[in-house]
């Protein structure tokens, strides 16, 4: 998945019981006929994220994953990014590379179909 969007407020730091830490971000996605909010997992999250502010571009690319958990007695699910890359979109050189290698190793993954 790729998305590019503004962050919606800034990310939360979570620690695991396990001592894992994550971030949780809101991307706000714009579409010529609507606007999504998607929310985007950062495992072991650097500075760089951990410093981004409430409206910052920035490019994500990762997986989508579907996760379960129990809530008040139900099971709940949750559709959310993982992210395996987040870039501030202002480093269009960086973003570029990183998106073509996402699509390079989508290609090699699945076979090339041109």
């Amino acid at each position: 998945a790729v998305l590019r969007g503004r962050l919606s407020r800034a990310p939360r730091e979570v620690e695991l019981p396990s001592g894992d830490r994550l971030a949780r971000l809101d991307v706000t996605v714009r579409r010529p006929d609507a606007t999504e909010t998607v929310p985007v997992q950062v495992d072991d999250p650097n500075a760089t994220v951990l410093g981004l502010t409430t409206g910052s571009e920035i490019v994500v690319i990762g997986v989508v994953r579907r996760r379960y958990y129990r809530a008040g007695g139900a099971t709940a699910s949750q559709t959310e990014v993982v992210a395996d890359r987040v870039i501030p979109a202002s480093h269009r050189g960086r973003v570029a590379t990183a998106v073509e290698r996402a699509l390079a190793s989508t290609a090699t993954s699945f076979g090339d179909a041109s």
